[in-house]
């Protein structure tokens, strides 16, 4: 059994949308993807394309996936990688796969001087809570999650 960890390419876009239709799915929300064939290719492989993926391929099939970008800490004056998603397919979990992305992930953060790694988890995952507490990872506290979208997104642009 090999696992390759590789950056995602043009032609995979398939195999992305599929992995984060399979993660809505999974996180109880399987009617919110929005993402399709063609604005994954925009943003993952278009021009100036700040989003970035690694899959996971286990004897040839691609069986996980890591998106993520790069934002910034002014207090550490350097640039953060933020998970945006990790998910491994239901068949390929418990063998290494996530921690595979994992690594790789943190082997892109030091390779791009990147002071940390960030992400979210939903408050009733305790599983993969445990999987990041595992790696060394600590819950953060004090900071809550906020967003801004639809119309109310769309009011503030128009004023």
């Amino acid at each position: 059994m090999t696992l390759d960890i590789r950056s995602a390419r043009p032609g995979d876009e398939a195999q992305v949308l599929r992995l984060i239709k399979a993660l809505a799915a999974y996180e109880r929300e399987p009617d919110a993807v929005e993402a399709t064939e063609e604005t994954l290719r925009e943003t993952l492989f278009g021009p100036g394309a700040q989003v970035f993926a690694f899959l996971a391929e286990r004897d040839g099939k691609v069986v996980g996936l890591a998106l993520w970008f790069l934002t910034y800490s002014t207090w550490t004056g350097r640039p953060s990688l933020y998970l945006e998603d990790l998910f491994v397919d239901g068949a390929a979990r418990g063998h290494g796969v996530a921690r595979a992305l994992m690594t790789r992930l943190a082997q892109e953060a030091k390779a791009r001087n990147c002071a940390r790694m960030d992400w979210a988890v939903l408050d009733w995952n305790v599983d993969a809570m445990a999987f990041y507490e595992r790696l060394g990872a600590r819950r953060q506290t004090g900071w809550e999650p906020w967003r801004l979208h639809g119309a109310a997104l769309d009011q503030l642009a128009d004023s």
